[in-house]
């Protein structure tokens, strides 16, 4: 229990609840799923939602079975409603942070732009920051600040809204007949078919996983170029979230960040050995196949195109390659630039690469 961390979790409950439901076809707010995840994240030691509770009576009970403390914010003028459950919340986060050092970590359930200062701040008292929000109406602001962030929408649990209706407060009739006319029937009755033909809030296509392979190299690259040690898989997800908050290997179809990962190295986007804990690989780059391979073909363009001793072009070479090879990616093998590919070629004797002044562009020779 010693090495799990403590979590302490702030929930802005108005701009969740309000979110999910103008956001999710006017599903309701569900609590379980970021309990769940926190869960899988460390062990929460303080549970705390700020609201004027007078409009969220049937959200009461949910939260008081799941041990979250009520905070009641009683002040009903819009705004200043608003800003005070956000200054009381920032209040007692800092509060917390300086008077319980074994909390480590601090999860911020809102998506509004506000609590970006609040973020830093945590970050610079050396707490771990995650956010939690609802995707339609989190800023963009805020997900960059946190060392983390979940949209409650891709939560393990939250159901996809439905599609045909918005579950809301049903608009009070007046008068004699308010059934829509025949014009405006067929319209209604229509609706539900172009409806279905849209993807689903909650039902994402899977994201690119040829860009996800581009990115995983690079990563591997940069830690191995950069610093000392090995790069575990688990150092490997903690840089992949500095760089991008949102990034879940859910969203590429992988059940766990394992499996991700033995997914790439069975395309050889990189390898796996023993590391140094149960269950935390060893992640390197292939040291051979798929790159001697490309500076093998790398070298047989440029022979090719240089057959009379003239040195190649540097621009409009790569498309030379993939007219060879058409899957040719130098990010996939690790490199950032097509340049530092051929640098790399030139480093282990497969090409000669020199600037030109007169051809203002680099110049490459095949060796041997």
């Amino acid at each position: 229990m010693d090495q799990e961390d403590r979590i302490a979790l702030f929930l802005d409950y108005e701009n969740l609840a309000l979110g999910a439901r103008d956001n999710r076809g006017g599903a309701a707010f569900d609590f379980r799923p970021i309990a769940d995840a926190l869960a899988e994240r460390g062990r929460v030691v303080v549970r705390r939602a700020y609201a004027d509770w007078s409009y969220f009576d049937e959200d009461r009970r949910m939260l008081t079975r799941s041990h979250v403390e009520l905070i009641e914010i009683p002040q009903r003028m819009g705004a200043s409603r608003k800003n005070a459950a956000d200054i009381k919340m920032a209040v007692d986060a800092i509060e917390l942070a300086f008077e319980r050092d074994y909390i480590s970590t601090f999860v911020i359930c809102s998506g509004d732009s506000d609590f970006t200062p609040l973020v830093h701040k945590l970050r610079e008292l050396n707490k771990r920051v995650i956010g939690v929000g609802v995707e339609g109406s989190t800023s963009a602001l805020l997900p960059p600040a946190c060392d983390e962030f979940l949209y409650y929408d891709r939560l393990e649990g939250v159901d996809i809204p439905p599609t045909s209706s918005r579950r809301g407060r049903p608009a009070r009739q007046s008068g004699p007949d308010l059934r829509p006319s025949e014009p405006e029937r067929e319209q209604v009755e229509r609706e539900p078919e172009r409806e279905v033909d849209r993807r689903p809030v909650g039902e994402e296509p899977a994201r690119d996983v040829d860009a996800l392979a581009v990115l995983v190299a690079q990563t591997v690259a940069g830690l191995q170029g950069s610093a000392s040690g090995d790069v575990t898989a688990s150092r490997l997800k903690r840089t992949l979230l500095r760089k991008d908050p949102t990034f879940s290997e859910s969203d590429y179809g992988f059940r766990t960040f394992g499996e991700l990962l033995r997914h790439l190295a069975g395309n050889n986007v990189i390898e796996l050995a023993e590391g140094p804990a149960k269950g935390d690989p060893e992640v390197s780059l292939p040291e051979h196949g798929d790159r001697e391979v490309a500076f093998g073909l790398l070298r047989g363009v440029v022979a090719e195109l240089g057959s009379g001793g003239n040195p190649v072009a540097l621009s409009g070479l790569k498309n030379q390659l993939r007219r060879a090879r058409p899957d040719f990616s130098e990010k996939k093998l690790g490199y950032r630039s097509f340049l530092q590919f051929c640098k790399a070629a030139a480093t282990v004797g497969v090409v000669d690469l020199r600037w030109s002044p007169e051809a203002d562009d680099y110049l490459l020779s095949a060796r041997g």
